[in-house]
């Protein structure tokens, strides 16, 4: 199994817009996932990385009553109960998170993907505490039409490296549902063309959602969170579910919010211009808190082996 180093990767871009490039998307086609390397500025990086704490935090103390608690994410490990999930990040009380939505790094990347129809249809960030080296089994999150581009930006807040859990790739997985049971009984975790993603913090991984991924038990040795944005064209919605047109305006009343808080907080950087076509730019409502989490109820099914223990998904 060769590392992620060895693959495409990107410096940070010198185009305001922070569109992907030619190159870059056909890579993307090609093989599944694309790694942009320190692709969020510093500052920005630093603020993510202290919301991630105040999560964790709030999670662990969070009451079983607070309207809030299904959001956090827990499982039972051989050590004890632990959290490894927060669900609708934009809702818990950090603007970091708004700020990511609405800057460049972020959208430019969406509509070079999806077009400029783009929607924010899911956020979330996963991790693994320092003790926890629970294995996630080969999986591909949602299974569609591929008429197209379903991805997840994958924006690591802290080191990733093969020895301590990082997560495995198999590029070109992505064209069709796999059998994953055979898989994981031929080869374990080490198909001949599977990669491992060592990443650093601000480091981005663009994963088509059909590409197969999964990480191995590993003695948990740090702390290691991923904030996770997924992006669909709406059109791709309307055409194949699972959710609808008022669904869809629902979720796109992010954008303007996300827009704010960017251009407030950094007005000397290179803001985004949204294009999105007359026929979906939502019906703007004023009450950004009704904005900030837009539940889903409804899931696009993924694929895993049911011998397994069944990923979360994403």
């Amino acid at each position: 199994m060769t590392t992620s180093n060895e693959h495409l990767t990107s410096n940070i871009p010198q185009i305001a817009s922070y569109h992907l490039s030619e190159e870059q998307i056909r890579f993307f086609d090609e093989n599944g996932y694309l790694i942009l390397r320190q692709w969020i500025p510093q500052d920005l990086l630093v603020r993510l990385q202290n919301a991630g704490e105040h999560w964790i935090e709030k999670g662990k103390s969070i009451d079983a009553n607070d309207p809030l608690y299904e959001d956090y994410a827990f499982a039972e490990r051989e050590h004890g109960r632990v959290m490894f999930r927060v669900n609708y990040v934009h809702n818990k009380g950090e603007v970091a998170s708004l700020e990511l939505l609405g800057s460049p790094y972020v959208l430019g990347v969406a509509e070079s993907l999806c077009g400029r129809n783009f929607v924010p249809t899911y956020e979330s960030m996963v991790f693994k505490e320092k003790h926890d080296g629970a294995a996630i089994p080969w999986h591909q999150d949602a299974v569609h039409g591929r008429k197209h581009r379903i991805f997840n930006f994958d924006l690591y807040l802290d080191t990733s490296r093969a020895d301590a859990g990082a997560l495995h790739v198999i590029p070109k997985t992505q064209l069709q549902r796999q059998d994953l049971c055979a898989l994981t009984e031929q080869w374990g975790w080490n198909p001949p063309d599977a990669i491992v993603v060592e990443m650093e913090p601000g480091d981005v991984l663009l994963h088509d959602v059909m590409v197969v991924h999964g990480s191995e038990e590993v003695e948990g040795k740090a702390l290691r969170r991923t904030i996770y944005y997924e992006f669909r064209a709406a059109e791709e919605i309307l055409e194949n579910g699972p959710w609808d047109r008022e669904w869809i305006d629902r979720r796109l009343r992010l954008i303007p919010p996300a827009l704010r808080h960017f251009a407030a907080s950094y007005p000397d950087a290179d803001q985004f211009q949204w294009n999105i076509s007359p026929e979906f730019r939502p019906e703007v409502d004023e009450s950004e808190e009704v904005a900030l989490k837009v539940a889903h109820i409804h899931h696009t099914a993924g694929s895993f082996c049911s011998s397994l223990s069944k990923p979360s998904k994403r």
